[in-house]
């Protein structure tokens, strides 16, 4: 057999280790933990796979408002929205008892504010009321499904806003993804393939700027490292159940290269503490996995 092949079969067996071994600790960090737990990565450059349960049609949260900005971002490079225009903030669109940094700046309404400012709300602080917001100003959820589909974005589905998944637990469960989808869809954002170069780099560095949920993707990474990303929690019912503890990312490693992240925690027992610890484990064995 010629060197050239020997490398090859070399460099195979020690990639199949590899993987083996991120496998195995992954399977031990939610070993005995009682949740479902969806996980899968996408190296962009390499082409890299892995996934567990990346099959399951799990609950989104706020993950979904990635796909609710890129919707409205697609509808601003079509010319039909401006990210300039003015949005009347009042009574009716700053819904007490929900989580909203934009009610807490504004809590008398009667403001215009730019969709810029209510976008960034939505996503890098996950604003509820902007979230449903803008769901109002695009045309309702179906407009985000039927967007997305057109992108080729599969195995995913959002059906209710915010106020109504306030309104009725299960109605989360029909705002769904695979976790295979999730890093589908960032890599498909990153080609720029839902957006124009000029919206794909202003989500981007709004999804950098994410401040929501530092205990979870991003808690053991080194310092500066560049995630951009998307958090979603359900918090607990009152049998002590959490639906949802999740979050997406595009991560850049040191040497420029780049890989997509999953983890959707779902219908958990465990308590917040140990739902964002898998996250972070998890977070962590695949960051070392590439960085080896």
């Amino acid at each position: 057999m010629k060197k050239t092949g020997l490398l090859f079969l070399l460099i195979s067996a020690i990639t199949f280790g590899q993987q083996n071994l991120l496998s195995q600790k992954i399977n031990s960090i939610i070993k005995n933990k009682k949740a479902t737990v969806g996980v899968s990565v996408l190296g962009f450059e390499n082409g890299f796979k892995y996934n567990k349960n990346g099959e399951k049609k799990l609950p989104m949260q706020s993950v979904f408002k990635f796909y609710i900005a890129a919707t409205v971002l697609d509808l601003v490079d079509k010319g039909k929205l401006s990210l300039d225009q003015k949005i009347l903030l009042n009574q009716s669109n700053l819904l007490e008892n929900t989580w909203s940094p934009l009610r807490d700046k504004y809590p008398n309404g009667g403001v215009e504010v730019p969709l810029s400012e209510i976008l960034e709300m939505t996503v890098a602080k996950s604003d509820n009321n902007g979230c449903d917001i803008l769901l109002k100003l695009i045309g309702g959820t179906q407009t985000v499904q039927s967007n997305m589909n057109s992108k080729g974005v599969t195995d995913f589905q959002i059906k209710y806003n915010e106020a109504e998944m306030h309104k009725d637990w299960k109605a989360q469960y029909e705002n769904y993804s695979t976790t295979n989808s999730a890093v589908q869809v960032l890599k498909k954002f990153y080609d720029r393939k839902l957006l124009s170069k000029k919206s794909t780099d202003y989500l981007m560095k709004i999804m950098l700027s994410t401040s929501t949920s530092l205990n979870k993707i991003v808690e053991q990474l080194p310092k500066n490292t560049l995630v951009a990303r998307k958090t979603g929690a359900s918090g607990k019912n009152k049998d002590g159940l959490t639906g949802a503890e999740n979050e997406i990312a595009i991560i850049t490693l040191p040497n420029g290269k780049h890989y997509a992240i999953a983890v959707f925690v779902s219908d958990s027992m465990e308590s917040d503490a140990v739902n964002c610890k898998v996250i972070s484990d998890i977070s962590k064995t695949v960051w070392d996995y590439f960085i080896k």
